[in-house]
């Protein structure tokens, strides 16, 4: 690790990308398409060749921004490294976790299968449905949990948000949430950059927010996402998809919403809760609210 690097660690489709865009403007001062995945590296991400991310990271001059779907307490830490977490409604993480894997390539999926296969964590021939083609019962499954698809609890949504949220009042943490990102684009990307230290010109402000706002990202889809097409039916536009959250109503039923208020009741504290339902702008600056 270098001391000025960014690590953007989140649960699954809660805004990671949006977020390493963001970054990503910020840190070379440009709101230029650029594309993500070849410029953030991911180190836990099993799926290139071993090494390849660490090679990635190790060639690159600028400010590094690393993502991660791995908790804080799974994080190698180091004083001065910045740490962006941005959490989401679990109902609509779900959702948008079941369109990303919906629309799986038959190659990655067969990736997939090959890696859990030979580690051991998962045991010989366990078989996992990568790819669910049914909302509501990969919601009621992904309640029940373990909550990750590859059965583990550790990596799991509410996992996630209990470590970081745990947290968060480390000055060099930041929790940042999806609602939030929607209601206040402009205000949430000033808190980003003052949190990183970056100094961005008033008058580039304007074209930031624009080009990181959904519509542009859409239109940017395979400028952003150029290796996309290799890995969802429909690339980049079928990644990005549609940045709204409750898509949940109507789809799920009613007895598994039931069921994931309940264990959000058990596994969260109250205002964590909150938080991870509303966001900072309804429930509260998470540094400043009691557990």
């Amino acid at each position: 690790m270098r001391a000025d690097d960014i690590v953007i660690s989140t649960y699954p489709k809660c805004g990671t990308t949006w977020t390493q865009r963001i970054v990503g403007m910020m840190v070379f001062g440009s709101a230029a398409p650029f594309p993500v995945q070849d410029i953030s590296p991911w180190p836990d991400f099993r799926v290139p060749p071993p090494g390849a991310m660490h090679e990635l990271a190790a060639s690159q001059e600028h400010r590094r921004f690393l993502k991660s779907h791995l908790p804080v307490d799974a994080l190698p830490y180091y004083e001065g490294v910045k740490y962006i977490h941005v959490a989401r409604d679990g109902r609509d993480a779900a959702m948008s976790f079941f369109n990303h894997k919906a629309n799986y390539t038959p190659e990655v999926n067969e990736r997939f299968v090959e890696i859990s296969n030979v580690d051991p964590k998962f045991g010989d021939g366990d078989s996992f449905d990568f790819s669910p083609q049914d909302a509501a019962d990969h919601f009621a499954g992904w309640v029940d949990g373990p909550e990750d698809e590859l059965g583990d609890p550790g990596a799991g949504y509410f996992a996630m948000e209990n470590s970081f949220w745990a947290a968060r009042q480390d000055p060099n943490v930041l929790l940042v949430h999806y609602n939030d990102m929607k209601a206040d684009l402009d205000g949430e990307m000033r808190r980003l950059a003052k949190f990183l230290d970056i100094n961005i010109a008033e008058d580039l402000w304007p074209e930031l927010v624009e080009a990181a706002g959904f519509k542009a990202m859409k239109k940017a889809a395979e400028q952003l996402m150029p290796e996309a097409g290799g890995i969802w039916k429909g690339g980049g536009k079928t990644f990005i998809n549609k940045g709204t959250n409750r898509r949940w109503e109507g789809v799920c039923r009613p007895e598994d919403l039931a069921r994931y208020d309940a264990k959000a009741a058990a596994e969260f504290s109250p205002s964590l809760a909150a938080w991870c339902k509303h966001g900072r702008l309804i429930a509260g600056d998470p540094r400043k609210v009691p557990d």
